[in-house]
């Protein structure tokens, strides 16, 4: 097995065994988050109507449930299938698909807009490149890609999230780092937005979100 394949491995594993528990727990999490509210109905208007968006590592599809509401043709992707099911028994109007970030089964050029709200987390630095590369390739000339994050250097380790025997590190970046690595790979940075953590929410970092578009 790859370096690649175990890692992909362990994301799934982990977010299949939490799926449940998880859901619950974040259910409501746009709600108390203003900032986030306002940054997707910011990312909507840029995109506009017409073209198709893609919420990869839609997780519960609780992010695609709400850029569905503001009016984009919207569909999820992520590599757990119980994190789909939810997603499905939840918002049976939208779509939901098993796949990778990594290699999507998508044209080149077929999306208007890319959504990664925290699923870049588990990906290896060495790993991201490629990444962003893929964002790139299924995006429209124009289009526009949204990268949500948890800023810092030091990773977070979850070992045993609700009693269940599964670890997966949470990695943290730079948002001047991933703005690099963003214009290497042929993107145009639009803003970037970093809020301080919340107490209320319980957050001891930084919450970065990039928005960029496709060159072209």
């Amino acid at each position: 097995m790859t370096d690649t394949e175990d890692f992909l491995t362990a994301t799934r594993t982990f977010y299949d065994a939490i799926a449940e528990d998880y859901a619950d727990r974040f259910r409501d999490q746009l709600v108390d988050r203003p900032l986030e509210r306002g940054l997707l109905s910011a990312y909507a208007e840029s995109v506009g109507p017409g073209g198709t968006v893609a919420d990869l590592g839609c997780g519960p599809g609780v992010v695609t449930a709400h850029l569905a509401s503001l009016g984009l043709s919207v569909f999820g992707l992520d590599l757990s299938e119980s994190m789909l099911a939810i997603a499905r028994r939840e918002n049976a109007a939208l779509r939901f698909e098993q796949g990778s970030m990594l290699d999507l089964d998508l044209a080149d050029g077929s999306l208007a807009g890319v959504v990664s709200w925290y699923s870049s987390i588990h990906t290896p630095l060495d790993e991201l490149p490629r990444l962003l590369t893929e964002f790139h390739r299924v995006l429209a000339p124009g289009g526009h890609l949204l990268l949500a994050f948890q800023a810092g250097d030091v990773p977070r380790r979850h070992e045993r999230p609700w009693g269940h025997a599964v670890t997966l590190d949470f990695q943290r970046r730079r948002p001047e780092f991933m703005a690099g690595l963003l214009a290497d790979a042929g993107f145009a940075l639009r803003s970037s937005t970093v809020r301080e953590p919340a107490e209320e929410l319980a957050e001891s970092v930084s919450q970065a979100f990039l928005l960029a578009q496709k060159r072209g």
